[in-house]
């Protein structure tokens, strides 16, 4: 990310990220082809520790280097010796696993407060779901765990969208094609869309085409977002798709 979306997400000035980078070395950043800076979830994650022990009453330099000294020691002295994300990503998955909804959303709580929904999104959930699907794939997850676990993130990722980004500059139609009931995917794309200034419609799963169709045909979007997992409903649908595409721009997930 360029340093205002890393300003954005953290609550800290720009002005004030550069001189932590070039006093304490706290930043990390790479290059982009064209010279820019560019940083990581590491840096935004380094960030947060840092203005956490500055409001704990540390001084900038002794925050910046102790939130430095942790992620190179893999997050010793956070928690006892594991980092803070850590602990929190196997609270919640402890929780989901035993079906104790009080305990997810208090993990859930706590990750949110400590770090951005991208973060939480790249770092603690997405990840968590792909874990899940294997497990249930192995056996050793249960589909009652599955649904419990995506119907419960979901439900707390929709309670984070507000009005959809009403008044937002750009627009989009989300939707799932026709049989396409797995909706959480697009759930997350909406959320992050509207936090980056999208007027989203989202009309989620299973979606039929004429309904689709006439929605796209009303609001005239600045794109339409369709999604399945299931290479076939594409396929079924692809004359729909296609005619969609000569009115409006068009993106399958």
């Amino acid at each position: 990310m360029r340093i205002g979306e890393l300003s954005r997400r953290t609550g800290v000035t720009p002005e004030l990220l550069r001189a932590w980078e070039q006093r304490y070395q706290l930043l990390r950043p790479s290059r982009s082809s064209g010279g820019f800076r560019l940083y990581s979830s590491g840096d935004e994650a380094r960030v947060r520790r840092t203005t956490a022990l500055i409001a704990d009453g540390l001084s900038a330099a002794e925050a910046a280097r102790l939130a430095a000294t942790e992620d190179e020691d893999g997050g010793a002295g956070q928690d006892g010796d594991r980092p803070l994300v850590t602990d929190l990503a196997d609270h919640l998955r402890e929780a989901l696993d035993a079906f104790d909804t009080a305990a997810a959303h208090g993990a859930l709580d706590r990750l949110l407060s400590a770090v951005s929904v991208e973060f939480a999104l790249s770092e603690v959930l997405i990840p968590y779901l792909h874990d899940l699907g294997g497990r249930w794939a192995s056996g050793e997850a249960t589909v009652a765990q599955e649904h419990f676990a995506s119907n419960l993130i979901r439900a707390r990722l929709l309670g984070l969208v507000q009005d959809w980004g009403a008044g937002g500059s750009s627009t989009a139609v989300v939707a799932c094609l026709p049989g396409e009931a797995h909706d959480l995917g697009l759930v997350m794309l909406s959320l992050l869309m509207v936090r980056r200034g999208w007027q989203v419609t989202f009309l989620g799963a299973d979606t039929p085409i004429d309904s689709l169709e006439s929605t796209v045909a009303s609001l005239r979007p600045s794109v339409v977002v369709l999604s399945t997992y299931d290479a076939a409903l594409f396929e079924a649908n692809a004359g729909a798709i296609g005619r969609l595409a000569e009115t409006s721009r068009v993106a399958v997930l």
